[in-house]
């Protein structure tokens, strides 16, 4: 057993882990196109339509599953950042970094979806409740994390400058998740719960459910390719990166 976590532990170098993402990104992308397939067939063609909201319902599909990844892909890069920050690890701060596009993606994707199903549900684009604003806030949190980076040459302290940012702003990640709950809202309550049964459609929930999955899966493979990039440009004085690019040339 003690073996194979320091197997396991040898990943930790960029070095190390740089072929070994390389691996796993064609399996990422392909789980990510069938799961895609799959979730986008059900969501369209196969769930019923909406009692209520009619087809316009269809856009959670995207919606939610883009808000979840949103969330989670900001604890993750936190949970890096702050690994990186307690053990002086290399690759953490690379995870981070990687990590912070795509989350930035999704909260903006969460905000157009929502923004598209709020219209018609609402009559009107935007209003200030307390779940659209604190999704905007993740997003400039992203935008925060990603400027400040750029904005240090020593990735050292950058890492360390980005790991502060990420770790203080984790405190928006609850206020997002229970504000329908905390304050009075024009946003529905959670339509999956962890202890209580669905409210929706089987149907209309595994088609949420594979689209979410189809999120997961491009979004590690997308941050498995820009971590190999940043470990490239980070380590280009290293002699293995310089032997790879002259295997390469």
């Amino acid at each position: 057993m003690s073996n194979r976590i320091i197997n396991w532990f040898k990943f930790a170098s960029p070095q190390s882990f740089y072929p070994l993402a390389g691996k796993m990104i064609p399996w990422f992308w392909a789980l990510a196109v069938a799961f895609g397939i799959a979730g986008l067939w059900i969501s369209f063609f196969v769930a019923p339509t909406d009692a209520q909201q009619g087809e316009g319902y269809r856009i959670i599909f995207v919606h939610v599953p883009a808000s979840w990844m949103s969330m989670f892909i900001y604890l993750i890069m936190a949970a890096w950042a702050g690994l990186g920050l307690a053990l002086k690890t290399r690759l953490s701060g690379m995870m981070a970094q990687a990590l912070a596009p795509t989350g930035a993606l999704m909260a903006l994707l969460s905000l157009w979806t929502g923004a598209l199903w709020g219209k018609p549900m609402w009559g009107t684009w935007w209003v200030w409740d307390a779940r659209l604003t604190s999704e905007l806030i993740l997003f400039f949190l992203y935008i925060g994390f990603i400027a400040l980076q750029a904005a240090i040459d020593d990735p050292r302290r950058a890492d360390k400058a980005g790991a502060i940012l990420a770790l203080v702003g984790v405190v928006n990640i609850p206020i997002i998740y229970f504000s329908v709950k905390w304050w009075n809202t024009l946003h529905q309550g959670a339509s999956v719960s962890l202890t209580k049964s669905p409210s929706m459609a089987q149907t209309m929930l595994w088609g949420m459910l594979i689209m979410a999955l189809a999120f997961w899966m491009y979004s590690i493979a997308v941050a498995l390719m820009r971590v190999r990039a940043i470990i490239l440009e980070r380590e280009s004085h290293s002699d293995w990166v310089k032997e790879l690019r002259e295997v390469k040339s």
